[in-house]
């Protein structure tokens, strides 16, 4: 894993916040990093106007003052009068001009980069999405490794939402769909990731201030993505990837929204049983999927009030079970299951769901082939949680 730099970038001012701390980084005075190490190096933002192409920009500028050959290959500046004047006199190389649609459009020229051979590009936006006939490749981060395989250092910048791992969480956190996606085994190719960080109060201050979107666009964006809770889970989604820290603050987001989109970065597993015989195979299925995964595991019992005789001993015996496997045991009261389950594998923010199937008369209520099984995957696939059906075969007891 690389190492991560975490840059404060507030609001973009003058060097000596968030340009000093690239500069630090850059020359190997923090957190240890070595200089001149960084074939690669990716300026991490938490979200749009984080700062990370004005931290790309004066990572530039420090290579260039050290002697370094530093050529801008593309930068989007998005008309901000800060952003721009960190360009300052490094050299940019003519972009191509592509037309499409009516329209004409710019794009980095990676075979003039290629010509140009300089030690250092700074390529902006490694999410961004080619115009087709613009090139070689239809995406940006295709580009970028073409230049790296070309011997050319590459500074480059990305926000935390465009992972491809973090992409459909943070499309259940923010409601808003991300359609532009770097694979995970190119951002882990970086030699070193600096975190561009903000808070939730220095980004939307920085939107109320027209630093990010036009003026137009502000109360909507506001509203939407730039809620202050939408941008802590998405810092929190930064943090994770970089440190693997508590999730606790985005748990705290899920459960006051209620958000239908499981927390996918961390698997818990829940299985949901009755106590018949051999249903303690679905406890031990369980627990092998929740060792192999990692994940947590909850066993649920829910009772209705229509429990045949002689359940109790069957019951002592899954608690047991549960137990022994170290999972967690539940006991809920319902008049219909299905939406129990599924309300409580929400509560609980579970990403797997463990059922059984069987012909056996005593597991009609939760685990038979028939009607539950159906309801409960099709509530399940609603609420974004995978299901396992535990064969009948594998229930009978030994």
């Amino acid at each position: 894993m690389p190492s991560a730099d975490h840059v404060e970038a507030d609001a973009p001012g003058p060097p000596g916040t968030a340009a000093a701390a690239t500069a630090a980084a850059s020359s190997g005075e923090v957190n240890g990093a070595v200089g001149g190490a960084d074939h690669f190096r990716i300026h991490l933002g938490v979200a749009a106007g984080a700062g990370k192409t004005i931290a790309m920009l004066d990572d530039g500028q420090s290579r260039r003052a050290r002697g370094a050959d530093v050529v801008i290959g593309f930068v989007e500046t998005h008309g901000r009068p800060v952003t721009e004047s960190r360009i300052g006199n490094l050299e940019i190389v003519p972009q191509r001009m592509v037309e499409y649609r009516g329209n004409r459009f710019s794009e980095m020229d990676v075979d003039a980069v290629l010509r140009r051979r300089p030690e250092v590009a700074l390529v902006d936006e490694l999410a961004h999405t080619n115009v087709p006939g613009s090139g070689r490749h239809s995406k940006r981060w295709e580009d970028v490794l073409e230049l790296l395989d070309g011997e050319i250092d590459v500074v480059t910048t990305v926000n935390i939402q465009h992972l491809e791992s973090i992409a459909d969480v943070a499309e259940g956190v923010t409601g808003v769909r991300v359609r532009e996606r770097v694979p995970d085994w190119v951002v882990r190719q970086a030699d070193q990731i600096d975190l561009v960080d903000a808070t939730p109060e220095q980004l939307r201050r920085r939107m109320l201030n027209g630093s990010i979107y036009p003026a137009e666009q502000v109360p909507q964006a506001l509203s939407h993505f730039f809620r202050a809770d939408n941008l802590a889970a998405l810092r929190e989604l930064a943090l994770r990837f970089l440190a693997d820290e508590s999730e606790g603050e985005l748990l705290r987001y899920l459960a006051r929204y209620r958000t239908l989109a499981p927390w996918k970065t961390a698997e818990h597993i829940m299985a949901c049983v009755t106590p018949v015989p051999g249903a303690d195979t679905i406890v031990r299925r369980a627990a092998r999927l929740a060792e192999i995964s990692h994940a947590e595991l909850d066993i649920v019992y829910i009772a209705n009030g229509s429990e045949g005789r002689g359940h109790d001993h069957w019951l002592a015996e899954l608690r047991q079970v549960t137990a022994d496997v170290g999972a967690a045991w539940h006991h809920l009261q319902a008049e219909d299951p299905a939406p129990a389950l599924i309300e409580f594998a929400r509560e609980e923010h579970a990403t797997q769901l463990v059922l059984g199937a069987s012909d056996r008369s005593g597991l009609q209520e939760l685990v038979s082939g028939g009607s539950m099984v159906r309801r409960i995957s099709r509530l399940a696939d609603r609420a974004g949680v995978d299901v396992h059906i535990v064969a009948s075969h594998e229930m009978m007891p030994s």
